[in-house]
């Protein structure tokens, strides 16, 4: 081999051995990969229980919505006019009884208009002493001659003239005692105070409204119910709501309304609160009329997913794997839905956490005695 040969062999020999390492490189690196792929698919996705329907009474119910309104409001407002408001004793929220002082207006004005009056009440009541006794003398005369018949009907013209000053006196004093009264603004009825625009030192309008009361504290939930749904409702049926927060309050039906919208064709229904406990006026509200119970076959509502529009549930065979089954859901009450098909009472169901699982997920049961053809993919996970 000449020297030229052996330098070219040389220098194409690490080239060689590069392309050698290279192409074993996949083969060596394919045993490990399968390993872990084959660990990941038994491990199983979530730790479940696992529940089954069961067959009971559940509620007929009739669900609307509604605000929640006062039952009656009164409005307390200023009978006087350009009055100064000298005190307001009452403010929004406040429990107030009925006759209790809300506020007063400055009397002085007031005061003095009826002492003036009853001052020309005591001169009207002497004009008119000194016009009955000349008027008694006139008719004790009028047969004497004495006096002419023009002289006595003047006196008994000024007696019936001064009685007359006297009862319009005394009528004025009655006006303003009246207005004397009404600088006193008090609660109509017993209730809460609902607003409020009384200003201390404002000067208010006759009719001004000055208050707003919640009388007797009442509320009501005003549901709006389908017209094809008011035959069921009766007056004394109980009703269930829910507020914006979370809360329940128990009420009952009061009044249904004799009219239906023609815009929507709803109906208001009445409905009593007799403990608003944290209910406010003008809060929206959801709610249900119970109208009885019938047997329904249902499950908790945790164990059922929505997805795409649909109701589906995750069955659970006895290789721990879940199968995604979809069902037609009825009625709600409480935390339990009614299943109207797709599943029947023997099944097995995952109970909560659906929402972390897909068809097909391996999950580990919790609660309930492990399937023996379950046994062999679950000891891999055991041992890691």
């Amino acid at each position: 081999m000449s020297f030229s040969k052996l330098l070219l062999l040389l220098v194409r020999l690490p080239f060689i051995a590069l392309l050698g390492v290279l192409l074993e490189l996949p083969a060596a690196t394919a045993q490990p990969a399968q390993a872990p792929a084959s660990a990941a698919s038994a491990r199983p996705a979530l730790t479940v229980s696992l529940v089954s329907p069961t067959q009971a009474p559940l509620g007929l119910l009739v669900g609307a919505t509604g605000s929640i309104a006062a039952w009656q409001e009164a409005s307390v407002g200023a009978e006087l006019g350009g009055v100064r408001l000298a005190q307001v004793k009452a403010g929004v929220g406040d429990v107030v009884k009925r006759g209790q002082l809300l506020a007063e207006f400055a009397t002085e004005t007031v005061a003095a208009e009826l002492a003036q009056l009853q001052a020309q009440g005591v001169e009207a009541q002497a004009q008119l002493a000194e016009a009955a006794a000349n008027a008694r003398r006139a008719r004790e005369l009028q047969d004497s001659g004495a006096w002419s018949r023009q002289q006595i009907e003047q006196h008994l013209t000024a007696e019936r003239t001064a009685q007359a000053r006297l009862d319009a006196v005394r009528a004025g004093i009655r006006v303003q005692e009246l207005r004397l009264q009404q600088t006193r603004l008090l609660a109509p009825d017993d209730g809460v105070i609902s607003a409020r625009s009384a200003t201390l030192g404002a000067v208010a309008n006759p009719g001004q409204e000055l208050f707003r009361l919640i009388r007797q504290g009442r509320l009501e939930w005003r549901a709006e119910v389908a017209a094809a749904d008011l035959s069921r409702l009766k007056p004394g049926l109980p009703v269930r709501l829910t507020l914006a927060g979370g809360e329940l309050l128990d009420g009952r039906v009061r009044l249904l309304a004799p009219t239906v919208d023609p815009a929507t064709r709803n109906a208001l229904v009445y409905v009593d609160l007799p403990r608003p406990g944290p209910a406010r006026a003008g809060m929206f509200a959801r709610g249900s009329f119970e109208l009885g119970s019938s047997p329904a076959l249902s499950l908790p509502q945790t164990a059922v997913q929505l997805r795409d529009g649909f109701s589906y549930v995750f069955r659970v065979g006895p290789d721990r794997r879940v199968a995604m089954t979809k069902v037609a859901l009825g009625r709600r009450a409480g935390d339990r839905v009614e299943i109207l098909a797709g599943l029947d009472a023997a099944a097995q169901v995952v109970a909560s956490g659906v929402g972390f699982l897909a068809d097909g997920d391996l999950v580990k049961v919790v609660g309930a005695p492990a399937p023996v053809a379950a046994a062999a993919p679950a000891a891999p996970a055991a041992s890691r």
